[in-house]
């Protein structure tokens, strides 16, 4: 994946140029120290999957979905979704608190609301069996081209695919003054999933149920730009992986899927920074 490549790249690229800055560092001045601040921090995200083989099993069949295409699912913009309280979980949201160690580290936990659609009618090869459904499709698939219509499968983490993580980060400032700072950031994270998976499959009712159905690893680079010693925008790219063994697709509990993917998300978040002390 060509943008994935480039932001590990990138990445690399700022790790470089933190290191390098340790033989000339920024001056020091009157700014207040991070060392024992905490921050909380609020934004949203766009975020994109590379594809994934699903494999569905249950006690009436067991099957694959090879090279399965999926898309996030952005909130249409207004104010009232976006920023009435009652509504900000709405849209792929993220919320972060951290503590900072000292002025450079961070470490902090996070929640990362994505949303993953399986996009409908699409053609993949499927294999396996599907016997006594009572539809359609019951009969065995030895890699054959098959289109995913409504009717067969809905497949959606819409609320959402949830990304509980800790991270670390480091802060690397290049700009420094008494009350506006601007840092580039770098960290690694993991974490656990707990999709709300959405599913309709086969003439299995609906199911939509929080379960813990596996982990994540992930990187992340931006800039951060801290106002008034207290006040901060954060613009930064997250990417990762996720691997979900254990996911929940019908109220019985025989029935699951398992899939993993790499991701990335685009952050936009805004934050306030507590305590810290006078250098």
């Amino acid at each position: 994946m060509n943008l994935k490549i480039a932001i590990v790249l990138t990445n690399c690229m700022l790790f470089t140029h933190i290191y390098s800055q340790e033989k000339n560092p920024v001056p020091e001045n009157t700014a207040k120290s991070r060392k024992g601040s905490f921050y909380v921090c609020w934004g949203y995200n766009r975020s994109w999957y590379t594809q994934s083989d699903i494999t569905f099993t249950g006690d009436k069949y067991n099957f694959l979905l090879e090279d399965v295409s999926a898309k996030d699912r952005q909130s249409p913009f207004s104010f009232k979704t976006y920023f009435k309280p009652n509504n900000i979980t709405i849209p792929q949201y993220n919320l972060r608190i951290g503590y900072f160690i000292n002025d450079r580290y961070s470490i902090s936990i996070g929640a990362d609301h994505m949303k993953y659609v399986m996009v409908s009618n699409q053609v993949v090869k499927m294999s396996g069996e599907i016997e006594g459904s009572g539809t359609v499709y019951d009969g065995t698939y030895r890699g054959d081209d098959f289109r995913v219509k409504p009717d067969f499968l809905l497949f959606e983490h819409t609320d959402g695919l949830n990304y509980e993580n800790i991270e670390l980060r480091r802060y690397l400032d290049f700009f420094k003054r008494e009350k506006l700072t601007f840092s580039a950031i770098g960290g690694v994270g993991i974490g656990v999933l707990v999709p709300r998976t959405n599913t309709t499959l086969l003439n299995y009712k609906r199911y939509d149920e929080f379960h813990v159905a596996g982990f994540g690893l992930s990187g992340v680079v931006g800039l951060n730009f801290e106002f008034f010693n207290h006040f901060f925008f954060t613009s930064e790219a997250k990417f990762g992986f996720i691997d979900m063994p254990d996911i929940r697709t019908t109220e019985f509990k025989n029935d699951r899927a398992k899939q993993s993917f790499d991701f990335l998300q685009v952050n936009g978040v805004l934050g306030a920074r507590f305590g810290g002390k006078r250098k």
